[in-house]
């Protein structure tokens, strides 16, 4: 049986032990990072900064909700504007693969270029054991290549720690649980962020769309399970699909994109099945995103487990 409290109390010391003069924290925000974040910061204190970069492809006002939730822990912290850096490496590139392998390497430029003023040697991150399982290696054939690994450049100047490395999202919750973090239940969003939500080639347009949809969806089904229509999914979100439909807006006739809405119920994010979403609920997200986004004339529902398919389409 995993114990949260036996995990904290062994891994701030080991993490001092480890982890030698200053670090840089990868921080996004969510429940991984964020243990990551207070565990490394408990354990090293003013010879941690935890920075977190804007890539332009996180959901609606992540960045100043990830700025206040640092601020309430205390921990140094600095927000890097990459936005421009993202979009233009992205530009033209249409393979998922790839779309992980550029984010992964420019992720490490910026921490990189972080660490230099602050004198750091050391990067932390908040990597757990389905993305190193998922990106393969030795007997592991490759699920999709996570950014935070098999996205890595093969020449790092900063050296790399992972405390969290051999925890599942379950326990990496009980430990969130047991620090009393506001992250604890937050859902599973991806380090490359809407970049693999939004399939084909990552544009600004494309992002705004597929951010906007993300927002309602979660609005909604939040809403729902607000007011005991269902339960809390594992994670539930939109995806951009790369090919218009024809439509109608009133009396003329529209060529617009579509989005397919995905909600999984899973333990530990290595399985899952898709949600049984009350059809109401879907139809209140269908109306509200084709009304709310004119670029927007479909909505569809996936209704895949996994396996066969994985949690993110991309």
């Amino acid at each position: 049986m995993f114990d949260p409290e036996a995990f904290i109390a062994g891994a701030v010391p080991e993490i001092r032990a480890n982890v030698t003069g200053k670090a840089i924290l990868a921080a996004s925000g969510g429940v991984d990072s964020t243990v990551a974040a207070v565990l490394a910061a408990r354990a090293l204190g003013p010879d941690l900064l935890a920075v977190y970069v804007d890539t332009g492809l996180m959901r609606k006002g992540e960045t100043d909700d990830v700025g206040r939730t640092l601020k309430e822990m205390g921990v140094h912290h600095r927000i890097v504007d990459a936005r421009d850096e993202f979009f233009s490496a992205l530009k033209g590139v249409e393979d998922p693969e790839r779309k992980r392998v550029i984010i992964g390497n420019k992720f490490v430029e910026i921490f990189e270029r972080e660490a230099r003023p602050f004198g750091a040697e050391w990067l932390v991150q908040g990597t757990i054991a389905p993305d190193w399982i998922e990106s393969g290696g030795q007997l592991r054939d490759r699920i999709k290549a996570h950014h935070n690994v098999a996205g890595l450049p093969e020449v790092m100047h900063l050296k790399l720690y992972e405390p969290l490395r051999d925890l599942y999202k379950d326990e990496v919750r009980k430990v969130a649980r047991a620090l009393s973090l506001r992250v604890a239940e937050r859902q599973p969003f991806p380090g490359p962020a809407l970049a693999v939500r939004c399939l084909g080639e990552v544009t600004p347009e494309k992002i705004d769309v597929v951010r906007e949809s993300c927002a309602i969806v979660e609005q909604e089904i939040e809403d729902a399970v607000a007011k005991g229509a269902m339960s809390l999914p594992w994670q539930y979100f939109s995806v951009l699909l790369p090919t218009r439909t024809v439509g109608v807006h009133g009396d003329v006739r529209v060529y617009g994109w579509t989005v397919a809405v995905r909600s999984i119920e899973s333990l530990d994010g290595m399985s899952g099945r898709y949600s049984k979403i009350p059809h109401e609920v879907l139809e209140r997200i269908s109306v509200r995103i084709t009304n709310e986004i004119p670029k927007v004339n479909r909505v569809v529902y996936d209704v895949t487990n996994k396996p066969p398919a994985t949690i993110e389409w991309e």
